[in-house]
């Protein structure tokens, strides 16, 4: 895996329930013997349709009796494990998005050994939440990255292009526009760089609520500077000629992938309400 040669898929959101509450999850892991038995559904599994993807990390229920963040797991499935099931592949946008698509997965009696669980039963949001912090400053610095590359090609654009006998740049609403991506940039940069200094030299529990913001501020930052890059470009600007759209669709797809906004504001809303409150 490290050296690229096979992927790997994550499996968690299912689509019979509101994930946005991941404890809603229902895909059933039962122990028999010296095996596990999978059943259930999952789907914007990324990479499962992947000819290289040759296992998938599975999140489901095991342990339905205890405390509420303790019920699920994680543990390892080769891909092609008889029982799996390819119901479709999803498209984001009418795109396949990802390396040949997210996919849509049926397991049904789906065996694996019992030593294919990750550290141990009830351990699932435990490993979730290890994955989904840093997973979140990706986002961030990648959104940082595509929304500044879009302000560049939206300041070329500005001046080759001639409208009503001036180049774009002379319209002061296109002055402005450039001006508001500059700003929008530059905030969530430094907040994303903030985040990031504060969980090398206070830890994770510090950071939390600035993951949550660099979560909410950066998809809708990036997705409101291709909207206006879009704008500047006209029809150029929805095709495949530049990058533009794919920033987009990358964007508002961000703003539900790892937790959908809502979630996030309600977070930070309570941590704020206590950090304040208890000085």
């Amino acid at each position: 895996m490290l050296a690229g040669e096979i992927r790997s898929a994550y499996a968690m959101t299912e689509p019979q329930v509101a994930s946005s509450d991941a404890t809603n999850m229902e895909l059933e892991i039962k122990r028999d013997g010296d095996e596990y038995v999978l059943n259930g559904r999952k789907w914007w599994t990324t990479d499962a349709v992947n000819p290289r993807c040759k296992v998938m990390l599975v999140m489901g229920k095991s342990n339905p009796e205890n405390p509420r963040h303790r019920q699920h797991s994680t543990i390892l499935v080769p891909r092609h494990t008889p029982g799996i099931k390819l119901v479709r592949e999803l498209r984001v946008f009418d795109s396949l998005h990802s390396p040949a698509g997210e996919a849509e997965l049926l397991f049904e009696d789906v065996r694996v050994p019992v030593t294919n669980m990750i550290k141990g039963e009830g351990c699932g949001f435990e490993i979730a939440q290890g994955r989904l912090g840093p997973g979140r400053f990706q986002y961030a610095m990648g959104f940082v990255g595509m929304a500044q590359r879009c302000l560049e090609l939206m300041c070329s654009r500005v001046e080759e292009r001639v409208a009503l006998g001036e180049p774009l740049i002379k319209k002061t609403s296109v002055q402005h526009e450039i001006a508001r991506c500059r700003c929008d940039i530059e905030q969530a940069r430094l907040l994303t760089l903030h985040a990031a200094h504060v969980m090398d030299t206070q830890g994770m529990t510090a950071a939390r609520p600035l993951i949550s913001m660099v979560k909410i501020v950066a998809p809708q930052m990036a997705q409101q500077v291709a909207d206006r890059a879009m704008q500047v470009f006209g029809g150029m600007g929805v095709c495949q000629d530049t990058m533009i759209p794919e920033v987009f669709m990358l964007a508002r797809f961000c703003r539900i992938a790892d937790g959908p906004d809502e979630v996030h504001m309600s977070q930070l809303g309570k941590m704020t309400v206590r950090e304040i409150n208890e000085g």
